[in-house]
């Protein structure tokens, strides 16, 4: 099996919402309040229970989070997509194809130099056959748009691998079932990077609020 590329993928969390809201959205069943501690361990224990152990996870919806994901391939924010519970602002091609229409050649694309600057628009596989293909790909779409074809033609010729960015946000009920998912050993290798990366980008004190469905073991590289 070929190795695989280092992870290139960028996770930054923009928003989150505070964790004493989601324990106010459950005592508001009980008319707790009073009980809270302001999203510390007597709220955080409740969340747990009520959320995790008694699966009331409806609860966890209060829960939201905005991340700023880069480096990911196209193939990847199709798999991202199928979690219908988020929303993606996504970088567009109709607007930003002009980034490739001012670089060089990528061929021959066993240059090392043509390979790092095929790098910057393209995800590699590890896998020598594949990789060269891509940067195949990514040339016919660079000549397709310096011969003048506009971008919402060209964009037609685009390869699965190549990258993307957007702003993704989801409520934790529903991160807890994209990680659960897409962290498993039979995920697709980068978007079990991705939900990796996600999680490391969640705030350590909410953490344990995924912890039990994420798999924690290495992500596939």
């Amino acid at each position: 099996m070929a190795q695989r590329p280092p992870n290139s993928i960028i996770v930054e969390l923009l928003h989150h919402t505070p964790i004493a809201v989601c324990a106010h959205a459950i005592r508001t069943c009980w008319q707790s309040f009073a009980k809270g501690d302001g999203g510390g361990e007597i709220d955080c224990n409740l969340i747990e229970r009520v959320g995790n152990e008694y699966r009331h996870s409806s609860t966890l919806e209060h829960l939201v989070y905005s991340f700023y994901i880069r480096g990911i391939s196209r193939a990847c924010l199709q798999e991202l997509a199928r979690h219908r519970i988020a929303s993606l602002s996504v970088k567009s091609t109709r607007y930003t194809l002009k980034e490739l229409r001012k670089e060089a050649s990528f061929l021959p694309s066993e240059q090392n130099d043509n390979q790092r600057r095929a790098e910057r628009f393209i995800v590699f596989t590890g896998d020598a056959r594949v990789d060269c293909a891509s940067i195949a790909a990514l040339e016919n779409l660079r000549a397709l748009l310096c011969d003048g074809v506009s971008n919402d033609v060209a964009k037609f010729a685009m390869p699965e691998c190549y990258r993307t960015e957007l702003t993704w946000t989801i409520n934790a009920r529903s991160l807890q079932n994209f990680l659960q998912l897409r962290s498993h050993k039979r995920a697709l290798w980068e978007i079990c990077n991705l939900a990796h990366a996600i999680f490391e980008a969640i705030p350590k004190e909410h953490q344990f609020i995924f912890a039990h469905h994420v798999d924690l073991g290495e992500s596939k590289e």
